[in-house]
């Protein structure tokens, strides 16, 4: 375009230099007068064209330096604005480190009164109970041995986390887990509940096996909410650890700080024991209720249910084993009835739970013949050995989700050798 400029001003510069110099030729002025116009003309046309392309240039130069500026105010504001988001984000890494590490202390803090009561109640207990076993019969000497095989697991912090999927019906997607605790021995043998508790409940330690697991509970909702998994698990906790004055508050200070977590982790009590809830342990429930945590309700031998108690106390699970619901059916003037609720249709038991915001679990299924006949008392979620066996949480997991557990160990282990 600029080339193309050029060419036509050169031709109008030559135009009116000849039209200057045919004038003067024409008037008398001779060929030497024309021809000297002519130069002359060019000459003055282009040095005027010289001066306007200098005034061009110097026009353009300083566009582009205007351009220049303009780009750099433009650089400086994005690195302005660079640099605050860049601040901002430090600031919010400083403050999630500072909560992180406040919370760690407090989770720190829990586990070393839980190992305290654990030694306390070892030191109170352990010896008065051995002695007792001295003079029990034959069968049960094994039981002082398997007494320091528990109080061994604890100090080296060998209580696992198992899972059992908890699946929707008929699809049979798992929705939720239940948590249990398993112990093992030296040889990594593992103890189930049936082999340990008979000598756990009597010394004392059922409530500090419980309170680690719901310890351990907590720290796997946290992880799988940090993975964005959304779902729920089960978690036993037990009256005592409701009511107890020591462990409680910091267990709720805990929640307090992870009530975001309240929609996964769903606490479980038995029936019994919720029925036979002091004012206390109701109040205490209470609390975590408010913090949006839910209850569920399990060791059902009862169907029933007071239903406003279970909704005005914000239990919204109810686990009723597969084969008592299929005991309790019968047939009465050709209608089928729960004999707990001989004025309640059979199918519409779980349609009257829901009523109170209530769902029931179908548990302990074994068979396809049981899920057939739990699905025709339409209810909605079953749990079992046919959909899934529980199964340990890997150890890969636990050190992410568990950091203090180090502290643990070598606190404990120094506690039980009786150093400070």
């Amino acid at each position: 375009m600029r080339r193309l400029t050029l060419a036509l001003l050169c031709a109008t510069y030559l135009c009116l230099s000849l039209i200057v110099a045919l004038t003067l030729w024409r008037y008398g002025g001779g060929w030497g007068a024309g021809v000297a116009a002519l130069a002359g003309g060019l000459g003055l046309c282009f040095a005027f064209h010289g001066m306007i392309e200098r005034i061009l240039e110097t026009g353009a130069i300083k566009g582009e330096i205007e351009g220049v500026r303009d780009a750099q105010r433009i650089l400086i504001d994005q690195v302005e604005r660079l640099d605050a988001r860049v601040t901002e984000v430090a600031e919010s890494v400083a403050e999630a480190a500072l909560r992180r590490s406040e919370q760690l202390a407090d989770e720190v803090h829990m586990l070393e009164s839980l190992v305290d009561r654990m030694r306390r109640q070892l030191d109170d207990h352990g010896a008065n109970y051995i002695s007792e076993e001295r003079g029990a019969p034959a069968a049960r000497r094994h039981s002082p041995a398997l007494l320091e095989t528990i109080r061994d697991a604890l100090a080296e912090n060998r209580v696992d986390l198992y899972l059992q999927p908890v699946v929707g019906l008929p699809q049979r997607r798992t929705v939720f887990y239940e948590s249990f605790s398993r112990l093992r021995d030296e040889s990594g043998r593992v103890l189930m509940p049936a082999e340990y508790l008979s000598v756990a409940e009597p010394a004392g330690l059922m409530t500090a096996i419980d309170n680690l697991l719901l310890f351990r509970c907590v720290q796997i909702v946290r992880r799988l909410a940090k993975q964005d998994r959304k779902i729920g698990i089960f978690c036993n906790i037990s009256m005592a650890s409701l009511a107890d004055d020591s462990f409680f508050p910091q267990f709720l200070d805990l929640l307090t700080a992870n009530r975001d977590l309240a929609g996964a982790l769903i606490f479980e009590v038995g029936q019994a024991a919720f029925e036979g809830r002091t004012s206390l342990e109701a109040r205490n429930m209470g609390k975590l209720a408010d913090l949006g945590f839910r209850f569920s309700l399990d060791k059902v031998v009862d169907l029933d249910l007071d239903l406003q108690d279970l909704s005005r106390s914000d239990v919204k699970f109810v686990k009723v084993a597969g084969q008592l619901l299929l005991d309790e059916l019968t047939e009465v003037d050709g209608r089928l009835i729960l004999r707990s609720l001989p004025d309640l249709a059979a199918e519409d038991f779980a349609a009257l739970t829901r009523r109170y915001g209530v769902e029931v679990i179908a548990e302990k299924i074994e068979t396809e013949r049981q899920v057939v006949d739990v699905l025709d008392l339409d209810i909605g979620y079953g749990q079992g050995h046919l959909f899934g066996e529980p199964r340990a949480i890997r150890d890969a997991v636990l050190a992410e989700a568990d950091p203090p557990s180090a502290y643990l160990r070598t606190h404990f282990q120094r506690r039980a050798a009786g150093g400070r």
